[in-house]
């Protein structure tokens, strides 16, 4: 288990050994990032963590653009400890939810959805949907970043049901068009300017790392 401290203490230090173990949120920008992000590092009081991506975007903070978080190894603190959750993240990042259910995925994995979501509220700190919804994206991501394949062929291969989606889903998170992100040279705006819907900056999230609450 990771607390506050220990989280923090290896975002000063750049810890690269923590990459993908959890994610840093900031609260005066609303942009998470890896633990090696190489931009300025925020003050201690604005800073909060989450378990994994999902988690954080469904806080509702946006991905840097600069440390990009869809790179980061998949090492959560609780791997090889919870098989269940493993084998479902194992199956999503396969497409498992790009066209079935949360029940059928849980079927096959011989528990209830209700269970399935139970547990990925635990451990993963966002719902099944959501994080298959982050594993889209990054999959996008990866793709806009090291091919040169069409839009519309990366929405397909992303597990988007249409271009209008994947679009849409692009311009909720970043605030822009897929294309833009593909450019040679594109980084963020100087104020790293946060999501359209922001959260409330006080609301209080239960998968959310406080001083004294576990990050995982």
């Amino acid at each position: 288990m990771l607390d506050f401290e220990t989280c923090n203490a290896a975002r000063l230090r750049r810890d690269a050994g923590y990459d993908g173990v959890f994610f840093i949120a900031v609260r005066t920008t609303r942009i998470y990032c890896r633990p090696v992000c190489p931009v300025k590092q925020p003050l201690t009081r604005n800073v909060t963590f989450y378990p994994s991506a999902a988690a954080a975007e469904r806080a509702g903070y946006r991905p840097c653009l600069r440390c990009r978080p869809e790179t980061a190894p998949f090492c959560p603190a609780w791997k090889g400890t919870k098989t269940t959750v493993e084998r479902a993240l194992k199956m999503i990042e396969a497409g498992a939810l790009d066209g079935d259910s949360v029940e059928q995925l849980a079927a096959r994995l011989g528990i209830t959805g209700r269970h399935l979501a139970r547990l990925f509220r635990r451990h993963v700190g966002a719902s099944p949907v959501q994080t298959a919804k982050t594993l889209r994206i990054q999959r996008a991501k990866r793709l806009l970043n090291e091919t040169d394949l069409p839009i519309a062929e990366i929405a397909r291969r992303s597990g988007f049901g249409s271009l209008r989606r994947f679009n849409a889903t692009f311009a909720d998170l970043y605030g822009r068009a897929p294309s833009s992100l593909r450019r040679k040279g594109f980084t963020l705006p100087s104020n790293n300017a946060g999501p359209r819907n922001d959260a409330r900056e006080n609301e209080r999230r239960p998968d959310a790392v406080e001083v004294s609450n576990p990050c995982l």
